[in-house]
């Protein structure tokens, strides 16, 4: 069985929406034969990534970059994960009060180091998510799913 590994950090009701969704994507009865494994940033670590098919990241915009619990997630993972996930599929969304630029990046310059292959653009909501934020959110979910199914 593949295997999504959800990881993200999730302070505002805002980020919890769009985190519902995503894994309502991801978990969609249309897909199967994956198995969707949630960590938040603070606990995931190279062993969640090494055996995970693809990932699915989610992050606050904090001042310009993605937030400090992400990049610690980063920092933990990089070299133990560097050689054995390179070629994976993952997916992004951010959620902003202004501008997410900052804080899509600095994670696409760190999956490009690792070598990830984004699925498709990064899913980013500045302000309160709208129901066509949601479901951009529940289709990169449920895209990432259907790509690790097989």
């Amino acid at each position: 069985m593949a295997t999504l590994l959800i990881v993200h950090h999730t302070p505002s009701p805002a980020l919890q929406e769009m985190l519902e969704a995503a894994i309502s994507g991801a978990r969609t009865d249309e897909i199967e034969g994956v198995e969707v494994v949630i960590r938040p940033a603070l606990t995931a670590g190279a062993a969640d990534v090494l055996q995970a098919d693809g990932y699915l990241l989610g992050t606050p915009a904090n001042i310009g970059y993605m937030s400090g619990a992400l990049k610690h997630f980063f920092d933990g993972i990089y070299y133990p994960c560097l050689e054995a996930t390179r070629r994976r599929p993952y997916g992004l969304y951010v959620h902003g009060g202004m501008d997410t630029g900052g804080a899509v990046r600095s994670v696409e310059s760190i999956t490009t180091g690792l070598q990830w292959r984004a699925v498709r653009p990064p899913v980013t909501v500045t302000g309160a998510p709208g129901q066509e934020d949601l479901a951009a959110c529940w289709e990169l979910g449920a895209l990432l799913a259907a790509g690790i199914a097989g």
